[in-house]
C-alpha cells in the first residue's frame, strides 16, 4: 500500500545515469563498524570505474580474505589492501559487491542523487557460513565479480517515469515507465486516489503459474502498473528469479504478496526484526542496513496492525541521507522522489518516522 500523504500528479523523471566517477556512496561501509577496531564507525569504499569492473587490482584480488561479522551474521571478503569486496548475509540470498562507480538519479523529483560503487545481486542459494568454498558460489562469484549485467538497482530503474520500454521476444513489456495503479473511480473520498493490487503479472499484461498451482490473472484496467508490494515482486522475483508465492497464505516458500506478507514471512534474514506497528516500534539503528534490503512502513492508520508500505534500501545520497526505492500512489509509480514525504530513511521525516522492519533477502 502506498503513503497517504498530500497527493500530486508523477513527473516526468530521468532513469538511470552512469557516470564516470568515484563512488562516494560505497556501501558496503557498514561493515567495518563495532565489531572491529574500537573507534571506527564507518569506513566508505572507493571504487575507480577503470572498465575492469571492482575497485581491486588483479595482484590485490589474489590476496583476497574472509572474515565474519554479526548482527546480522555475515561474511565479508577484503582484498590485499583491506577493501570491502563482497558481503554475503547468513540466511539471504542477495550478496552486494563492489563493482564500477553509477549514479542514480529524478533530477525534476528530487536532488538527492546516488554515487555508489554497491551492486546487488541474487545468488542461486542462500548464504551459510563456510558458502565460500563450495562450487555453486566459486562459479556464481566467478561470473558476477566484475560483471556489467544489469543488477537489481539497474532492474529497479527501468520502471521510474520516462524509461524506456523494453520487450521481450514474444513482444511482452517487460519494462519501462510503470503507474502506481488505476485511479480509483470514487475519487479520493472513497479512500484513495489510486487503486492497489497491481502485481508483476498485471504490468505484463500476461497470465502467470504459480508454483502451487494458482494462475495470476491481469486485470487490463491494471496494465503497466505496479503497486508497492508488486514493484518489489517484479524486480526480485519475475526479473531476478527470487521464488514468488501467489498470496500471503499460499503454501511452500517464496516471496509474499503484500508488504506486510514480506515482512512477516520466513524468508531470508531480518535485519531490522519487526517489534509492533505503533509509532514507539520504530527502529532505532539504521545503520545495520545495506543496499538492496527490503524496508517495511506503517503509513495508514485504516490497516491497524498491518504494514502497508515497502521499498529498497539504494543507499547514501551526495548529503548523506540514506535513501530508499519504492513504487507509490502519490507519484504514481516507482521513484526516489520526494513527492508525498522525502525517500529518506534516516531523520524526522515522514518514511523515516514509518519505518517498521527491513529484511535481507
Amino acid at each position: 500500500m502506498a503513503g497517504k500523504a498530500k497527493k500530486k500528479s508523477r513527473p516526468v523523471v530521468s532513469g538511470l545515469v552512469v557516470l564516470a566517477l568515484v563512488g562516494t556512496s560505497g556501501y558496503l561501509t557498514v561493515e567495518l563498524r563495532k565489531q572491529e577496531k574500537p573507534g571506527i564507525t564507518e569506513v566508505r569504499n572507493v571504487g575507480v570505474l577503470d572498465g575492469g569492473g571492482g575497485s581491486g587490482t588483479s595482484k590485490a584480488r589474489g590476496e583476497e580474505r574472509w572474515s565474519r561479522l554479526e548482527n546480522p551474521a555475515r561474511s565479508v571478503l577484503r582484498d590485499g589492501d583491506g577493501r570491502i569486496q563482497a558481503v554475503f548475509t547468513d540466511g539471504a540470498r542477495t550478496g552486494t559487491l563492489t563493482g564500477p562507480a553509477r549514479t542514480f538519479e529524478e533530477p525534476t523529483s528530487t536532488s538527492s542523487k546516488v554515487s555508489t560503487t554497491d551492486w546487488v545481486r541474487l545468488m542461486p542459494e542462500a548464504w551459510k557460513k563456510g558458502a565460500e568454498k563450495k562450487k555453486w558460489f566459486k562459479e556464481w562469484y566467478a561470473e558476477y565479480r566484475d560483471s556489467k549485467e544489469d543488477d537489481l538497482f539497474a532492474v529497479a530503474f527501468q520502471y521510474v517515469a520516462g524509461a524506456p520500454k523494453k520487450k521481450d521476444e514474444r513482444g511482452t513489456t517487460y519494462a519501462g515507465d510503470a503507474h502506481f495503479g488505476p485511479l480509483n473511480p470514487v475519487g479520493a473520498e472513497g479512500g484513495d486516489l489510486r487503486l492497489e493490487q497491481s502485481d508483476f503479472y498485471d504490468y505484463l499484461g500476461v497470465q502467470y503459474p504459480f508454483r502451487d498451482g494458482t494462475i495470476g490473472m491481469p486485470e487490463t484496467m491494471r496494465a503497466n502498473a505496479l503497486d508497492c508490494s508488486g514493484y518489489i515482486r517484479m524486480v526480485l522475483g519475475y526479473r531476478a528469479r527470487y521464488p514468488l508465492m501467489s498470496s500471503d497464505t499460499a503454501s511452500g516458500d517464496g516471496l509474499p504478496r503484500t508488504a506486510n506478507g514480506m515482512a512477516r514471512s520466513d524468508e531470508g534474514a531480518d535485519v531490522l526484526p519487526l517489534a509492533g506497528v505503533s509509532s514507539d516500534d520504530r527502529p532505532s539503528n539504521i545503520d545495520q542496513l545495506q543496499p538492496g534490503d527490503l524496508v517495511f512502513f506503517k503509513l495508514d492508520a485504516r490497516t491497524k496492525d498491518r504494514l502497508d508500505h515497502v521499498g529498497m534500501v539504494l543507499g547514501h545520497d551526495t548529503e548523506g541521507h540514506l535513501i530508499f526505492i519504492s513504487s507509490r500512489e502519490e507519484v504514481n509509480g516507482p521513484t526516489i522522489g520526494d513527492i508525498g514525504g522525502v525517500s529518506r530513511l534516516d531523520g524526522n521525516g515522514y518514511y523515516a518516522k514509518t519505518l517498521r522492519s527491513a529484511k535481507r533477502l
